[in-house]
């Protein structure tokens, strides 16, 4: 009997990778890019938190500071009614600029969080990309058509267009507006503790 002749295999795609010199220098490069991404988005991650805790940071301050004015306005107040009214206007003055200043600081610090977790969001889109990437080179070899493959990549990086929905309303714009109506409020409790 006669065995069928063996029909050679074709070697593992990642040994044609390794016996291909600009395969295995594709994949080198894209692995270094990638372990780049990753240390770019820790970094990035790691931003987004400390921007965060110093959000948190401004509203105790905002609240601290209005809770110890009033508390003091209220003893001197209360050791000296007559002329406590008169000067009202001067803590009055006091506190409606440290609001303002900190309700711009609160701002601000939301604007820059809100742009890194957009800047987040693209190098985790990048980071998968390159990952599909390197997974099709591992899993097609040498058949991987270098040509066409990184020029889709680069297509697909130049043609993303972001997300443009345009809100109305954001959860930044009703934190503003809660800090204005409490300065506000703080400005009538003032007039109220130094009047009355």
């Amino acid at each position: 009997m006669m065995c069928p002749p063996k029909v050679p295999r074709a070697p593992h795609p990642l040994r044609q990778i390794a016996e291909s010199p600009t395969h295995k220098l594709l994949l080198k490069q894209w692995l270094k890019e990638e372990e780049l991404i990753f240390r770019r988005i820790a970094l990035k991650e790691t931003q987004i938190d400390a921007t965060r805790k110093e959000i948190t940071q401004l509203y105790c301050f905002f609240f601290i500071f209005h809770t110890t004015i009033l508390l003091l306005l209220y003893s001197a107040a209360s050791s000296n009614p007559q002329t406590s009214c008169g000067r009202s206007w001067i803590p009055s003055l006091c506190s409606l600029v440290f609001s303002l200043l900190i309700i711009w600081a609160i701002r601000y610090k939301t604007d820059v969080e809100s742009h890194m977790e957009k800047l987040l969001d693209r190098e985790k889109e990048d980071g998968n990309l390159l990952l599909k990437c390197v997974e099709e080179l591992k899993k097609k070899g040498v058949e991987f058509d270098l040509l066409k493959e990184v020029d889709a990549l680069r297509r697909a990086k130049s043609l993303r267009v972001g997300d443009k929905v345009v809100k109305q309303w954001s959860a930044r714009d009703f934190v503003t507006l809660f800090f204005v109506a409490a300065s506000c409020l703080v400005l009538g409790l003032t007039r109220v503790v130094l009047c009355n």
